[in-house]
């Protein structure tokens, strides 16, 4: 027979209170955030940061440090970062749908974003909350440029179906159609469209013959 377990309604109530409390006593993001530009130190931890990031720190913007300085906080408007640009040359760049902005920051220039992730000329369906909002590299797309800047023609990828066998397996290979006096036409390769295909679907292009 389990024992009934006991309601504490007290209890209950004084670890909601507890947990309501710890939750508006935690940092806001401005505090979290926020970096003093002289030490390069964060005031709330007293972490310094990299210095591959001082740079950026003294010439980049925050993303809610963009968004703020426009109207309704820059909803429909399209961002992207140095980082991006440097490293990839196919278009990256998010299209902001929605901002909760931080109301207690003195500029209102901390808060979370949400977006549309266009990523090396692909798209996501799906609207998802824009990560690394707080990096010092972000740049916002000028209106009269986002349509040649969105513009990208994708290039076909190249699809590789046979692969060399390693020297040691292609000379057991060989040596074996040697032994079974079958003529060497041709060298031995792998079909990565048979090693990549399910059990059903080999049994199935092993069964089918050739049509006479």
């Amino acid at each position: 027979m389990t024992r009934k377990k006991l309601q504490r309604p007290i209890a209950a109530m004084a670890k909601k209170i507890r947990e309501y409390r710890a939750l508006k006593d935690r940092p806001r993001d401005s505090q979290r955030f926020a970096v003093d530009c002289e030490t390069m130190r964060r005031p709330l931890t007293q972490k310094r940061l990299p210095v591959r990031a001082w740079e950026d720190v003294r010439n980049e913007n925050r993303l809610l440090a963009l968004l703020c300085r426009l109207p309704r906080f820059g909803v429909g408007r399209t961002v992207t970062r140095k980082s991006w640009l440097w490293a990839h040359d196919e278009p990256c760049y998010w299209v902001i749908t929605k901002v909760k902005a931080d109301y207690t920051a003195e500029n209102m220039d901390h808060g979370r974003a949400w977006g549309y992730l266009t990523f090396k000329g692909k798209t996501e369906e799906e609207v998802r909350e824009i990560d690394k909002a707080m990096y010092h590299d972000w740049r916002m797309v000028p209106k009269h440029e986002e349509e040649a800047f969105k513009k990208f023609t994708p290039v076909p990828e190249e699809t590789v179906r046979f692969l060399p066998y390693p020297p040691l397996l292609r000379a057991m290979i060989l040596a074996q159609w040697q032994k079974e006096g079958k003529p060497i036409m041709e060298e031995p390769v792998i079909d990565l469209e048979m090693v990549l295909a399910s059990p059903q679907e080999r049994a199935k292009k092993k069964a089918t013959g050739t049509p006479v």
